[in-house]
């Protein structure tokens, strides 16, 4: 079982608090308790551009990831699900720039979240009625945002008799509640250029597994196609995520992935409109994150529309459209909206 070192920075691991860690260049270093980047002076401090540099080397080393002049850059992710990125000179001014992310210490759940500003009281019901009537979900946002977070929140509201497999590139689903859970994760190729296993292939092999739930942890590449066709055939109740900044642009980014894939924008469009049933999209806002807008997708021809159904801008109650209505009369028969 790989679990990080982190050495020097070793006190940093026994904060719960600390979603995030950066190091710049010059071995200053930045912290995140949920309230954005603080400066963090620690007692073993990293002196100089080189201590950076080994520093980064180091951590990589660890989890089996190269970092040199020939391989500049790395992303790896622990056992645990702490993430690792570096780059190192000349990619960066001097020594390296680390970040370092942790993730939640304790399996999150809707219940906590909304404790913690996530989302409003009325939405609470929402996420519980989606899951429970196997909505397939796409989370959207920024980096840093929350989505691996609330993703794990709603599998955590899945039947303990259905059975999960997750697709990843670094392993940041671990810790669900659901025991039936098979953890897929990609493989890079060897210093020979062989065994590499990609994200479409590992897709393609959850339809072998006797899925009840394909979840796709980021898309991001080709693996979309592989993705759409297995929620439209018959696969309910998956989720993944997306890089996206509001509901009305996630549909531009799912056809630039597409044409990645080969997809035309009309044969996207229409796996598209069959295959997501709501689209949860997060914001960061100096270091709180929240679920900003709840949508959905639609489509004819090539064109692709993302709709929001309701917003929240963090305070107060949650708006609706007119839309509202119809959504919820399919996926809340018990919940009438506000």
């Amino acid at each position: 079982m790989a679990v990080l070192r982190l050495g020097p920075l070793e006190e940093l691991d026994g904060d719960p608090s600390i979603t995030d860690v950066a190091i710049t260049c010059d071995g200053r270093i930045w912290v995140d308790r949920g309230q954005g980047m603080i400066e963090y002076h620690p007692r073993i401090a990293l002196r100089s551009p080189a201590t950076v540099r080994e520093y980064a080397v180091q951590l990589c080393s660890q989890l089996g990831r190269r970092l040199d002049d020939a391989h500049p850059i790395a992303d790896a992710c622990d056992d645990l699900g702490v993430r690792v990125h570096a780059a190192i000179a000349p990619l960066v001014p001097q020594g390296a720039s680390i970040s370092i992310r942790f993730p939640a210490r304790s399996s999150p759940t809707l219940d906590g979240l909304h404790r913690q500003g996530m989302f409003p009281a009325p939405w609470l019901a929402v996420l519980r009625n989606l899951v429970a009537q196997r909505a397939t979900i796409l989370i959207t946002g920024g980096t840093g945002s929350g989505k691996t977070t609330l993703m794990k929140a709603l599998l955590n509201e899945v039947w303990h008799g259905e059975r999960i497999v997750t697709v990843e590139e670094t392993r940041e689903l671990n810790g669900i509640a659901p025991p039936n859970h098979v953890a897929l994760a990609t493989r890079e190729a060897n210093v020979e250029g062989a065994g590499a296993v990609d994200l479409p292939e590992l897709v393609k092999a959850t339809l072998r597994m006797r899925p009840d739930r394909v979840v796709l942890g980021e898309c991001r590449g080709e693996e979309i196609a592989d993705l759409l066709r297995a929620y439209n055939s018959g696969h309910r109740g998956g989720m993944t995520t997306l890089h996206a900044d509001g509901v009305a642009r996630v549909p531009s980014r799912l056809i630039a992935l597409g044409m990645l894939a080969g997809l035309r924008p009309e044969a996207l469009t229409a796996l598209i409109e069959g295959a997501f049933d709501v689209v949860m999209h997060l914001e960061r806002n100096r270091g709180r994150r929240r679920i900003a807008q709840l949508g959905v997708l639609s489509g004819s021809g090539s064109q692709l529309t993302g709709i929001p159904l309701s917003t929240w801008s963090g305070t107060g109650p949650p708006s609706y459209s007119a839309e509202w209505d119809r959504f919820a009369s399919r996926w809340l028969p018990m919940q009438p909206p506000s």
